[in-house]
């Protein structure tokens, strides 16, 4: 039966998953220009990429600070605040650009962090509210959005990176800036939830007791979850950022490995279209496992040759496994708390992940060039194994003790 809850949880989607269009699109230009001003700016050619590294860093950080602030007054005004985060940190990205500044460059992408902080949680605001058997579809459909924002992301820059010739690139930044100004009247429009979209919800006598931090963590499924969510991205994130390098020195062009960063995107975010299907007709699990699987086929794949094909073939599947096991990730979490406790558990579970993220993207280039494409394939297999075990030890536990909701 169609409910009032059912047609809210639809429209607050697409508002979220309009505003996770315009939200992917920052860190699309960070990632396809920070590189490059870094070489431009930076006084040693070795921080080049810092700047990216320093808004994965922003987006972990931010995610505790982001997650008091929606407690406190709602997920509305957090995510008012947090754009105009966005527009700020795209500022001053643009005016370190044309100061020659490095240092306020990197604190424009870390203040992106923080509004990337706000952005990720989208995919959790979109289950506040909704009926169970909805919420895969929904949070699905919000990561549906990143494929727009990836789109958004790289036009951008293309059509405004020239925009102040005195000072190149500083034009996509402040339309970053701008993006993130368009996100205010999106999320104005969110209608409120009896869990907090708007604001906080009033204590009733039935609401069952705030469990502690200590206590939700020691959840094998929390453990499963958070750890299937930390392997899928920073993998990821860990072999998308060496494959171009790795592409170039074994005699690929720029061109052919832009090319393969740009078909992983769409890989990444184009299944979102029906992973929550998938996940409602086989389960959570089931997708959650194939998804860690074609990590590994990715890894297979990268070892098994160096040629254009290759490193082509194990972006793409790349893409499609942090999908299906990022939003299955995300499906766990959502099972692992109860309504008052999700703003603290949701904030620790993307403290973790986007704090390996930060490290993977700091350590990637580094273990590259030192040991080279093929470590950065073998380190893929023992990570899904742990998941795997985890998951086995799981089973085991619930097996031999009842669940309690």
């Amino acid at each position: 039966m169609i409910t009032d809850a059912h047609h809210r949880a639809q429209y607050n989607a697409r508002v979220l998953t309009t505003a996770q269009a315009l939200g992917g699109a920052s860190p699309a230009i960070i990632v396809s220009l920070g590189g490059l001003v870094g070489l431009q700016l930076a006084s040693n050619p070795a921080f080049a990429t810092l700047p990216i590294s320093i808004f994965n860093l922003g987006l972990a950080i931010g995610t505790l600070p982001a997650a008091w602030l929606m407690k406190r007054f709602g997920r509305r005004a957090g995510y008012l605040f947090g754009a105009t985060l966005g527009a700020a940190g795209g500022m001053v990205a643009a005016v370190g650009i044309y100061q020659q500044m490095f240092v306020l460059f990197c604190i424009g992408t870390m203040i992106a962090g923080f509004y990337a902080s706000y952005v990720q949680s989208y995919r959790f605001a979109v289950a506040d509210g909704a009926p169970d058997e909805m919420k895969p579809r929904l949070i699905s459909l919000v990561m549906f959005g990143g494929l727009f924002g990836a789109i958004i992301g790289p036009q951008t820059v293309i059509w405004t990176r020239d925009l102040i010739p005195l000072a190149p690139f500083a034009g996509a930044f402040i339309s970053q800036g701008i993006l993130a100004l368009l996100v205010l009247p999106v999320v104005w429009c969110l209608r409120s939830t009896k869990t907090n979209l708007v604001g906080s919800p009033p204590a009733t006598a039935s609401d069952a007791p705030v469990r502690s931090l200590k206590e939700i963590a020691a959840q094998p499924k929390f453990i499963v979850a958070v750890t299937a969510g930390v392997v899928s991205y920073a993998l990821m994130s860990f072999v998308m950022t060496a494959a171009p390098v790795a592409m170039v020195g074994c005699g690929h062009t720029v061109g052919e490995a832009a090319l393969g960063i740009q078909w992983h995107v769409l890989a990444m975010f184009g299944p979102s279209f029906f992973t929550g299907r998938l996940i409602q007709r086989f389960g959570v699990t089931t997708v959650t496992v194939t998804g860690l699987l074609l990590l590994a086929a990715a890894g297979a794949v990268g070892l098994s040759g160096l040629g254009l094909s290759h490193f082509w073939l194990a972006l793409v599947l790349l893409g499609v496994g942090w999908n299906f096991g990022f939003i299955g990730a995300t499906t766990m979490i959502t099972a692992c708390h109860r309504p008052q406790e999700k703003t603290r558990v949701q904030a620790m579970n993307d403290f973790l992940v986007f704090g390996s993220v930060a490290i993977s993207s700091f350590a990637s280039g580094k273990l590259l060039s030192v040991a080279g494409w093929e470590i950065i394939n073998w380190i893929i297999f023992p990570c899904v194994l742990l998941v795997f075990a985890l998951m086995f030890w799981q089973h085991r536990h619930d097996a031999q003790t009842p669940s309690v909701a």
